[in-house]
């Protein structure tokens, strides 16, 4: 017998019905190959920290090619985030929070309301190394000396702003500043070309071992009320333990800023909620890319977001019974 009309109309119904759900299958296939990890400098924690979550991928989320992109840091990352040009990025604290709200002067024309919060990891310290030499014991001292900030506008760089305006000082007060990566810093300070370098990286950040291992070096203290009139929730007070760095016998103050992983509203529940349930199941591995990732816990990893949670992220923070 053969097919009434309505039938063969309802066949070709059902058959295209299951095309655009196949096509749909793979259009969220295809999204879900590419994880880019904005980080920062080869030679801070957020590069190596970058490269093992990478491989914590290509193992957990076989579909998925992952790759590293070295950058100038938070600022960089999060503009590229915006832009669909990365999947992942590493922020301080204080950047993701300025992305959001878009403040020009921080390096972000307009808010970026595409971020989506992953994960809170480990705090960044700031770190002001010296030469043992050049009469730097205080920030007072620093006036007339030459600095290293950080790359332009890279979240170390915003962290100096911010900490020399508390403490009094501005960059007219430095007889040089320079804006450098952390290796390129210690480079100089080696040749003689500099006094002083401000980094914000976890504790024991390669740069700043290798030139302690190398050169007689002392760590500035930044003093609980500078951080104070920072003015700025993210800035808290913080201490870099004793032998931190060769030569540091004794503890140091200093200012903390959070760290966070930042991913894309656009990003699928189920690879964000991928992602960031194989980095908690194998914290183990990024701690032995560097140590800092020893401050990394899941207690913490949902807390005061300065941008939204991603909702696979917050599927498993829920799942793993840290947020309600």
């Amino acid at each position: 017998m053969s097919k009434t009309p309505n039938a063969v109309l309802r066949g070709i119904c059902a058959l295209a019905t299951a095309l655009l759900l196949s096509l749909g299958a793979a259009i969220q296939v295809q999204a879900a190959e590419f994880i880019t990890i904005a980080t920062g400098g080869t030679s801070g924690v957020y590069y190596p920290l970058g490269v093992a979550l990478s491989q914590i991928y290509t193992k957990a989320i076989p579909s998925a090619k992952t790759s590293v992109q070295a950058t100038k840091g938070s600022v960089e990352n999060m503009n590229l985030l915006e832009a669909g040009r990365a999947e992942l990025g590493f922020s301080l604290g204080d950047s993701l929070s300025d992305a959001w709200k878009g403040e020009a002067d921080a390096g972000f024309k307009a808010p970026l309301k595409k971020l989506r919060t992953m994960a809170a990891i480990y705090p960044n310290y700031v770190q002001i190394v010296a030469m043992a030499d050049s009469g730097i014991k205080t920030l007072a001292d620093l006036k007339g000396k030459r600095i290293a900030v950080g790359a332009p506008k890279s979240g170390t760089e915003l962290n100096a702003r911010a900490i020399f305006k508390a403490a009094g000082l501005s960059y007219s007060d430095f007889s040089k500043v320079e804006y450098l990566p952390f290796g390129e810093s210690v480079e100089l300070m080696k040749n003689r070309q500099l006094d002083a370098t401000l980094q914000s990286a976890g504790l024991g950040v390669a740069s700043l071992r290798d030139l302690a291992s190398s050169q007689k070096v002392v760590v500035v203290p930044i003093p609980a009320n500078v951080v104070a009139k920072v003015g700025d929730a993210a800035y808290q007070p913080g201490v870099i333990p004793p032998n931190t760095y060769e030569g540091q016998t004794a503890e140091v103050h200093t200012a903390r800023i959070q760290n966070y992983l930042v991913t894309r509203e656009d990003l699928s529940a189920d690879v964000v909620y991928q992602m960031t349930k194989a980095m908690f199941t194998h914290l183990p591995d990024l701690v032995a890319a560097h140590a800092a990732a020893k401050d990394i816990t899941l207690e913490n990893a949902a807390k005061n977001p300065p941008a939204p949670l991603h909702a696979g992220a917050a599927r498993y923070y829920r799942e793993a019974g840290v947020l309600k």
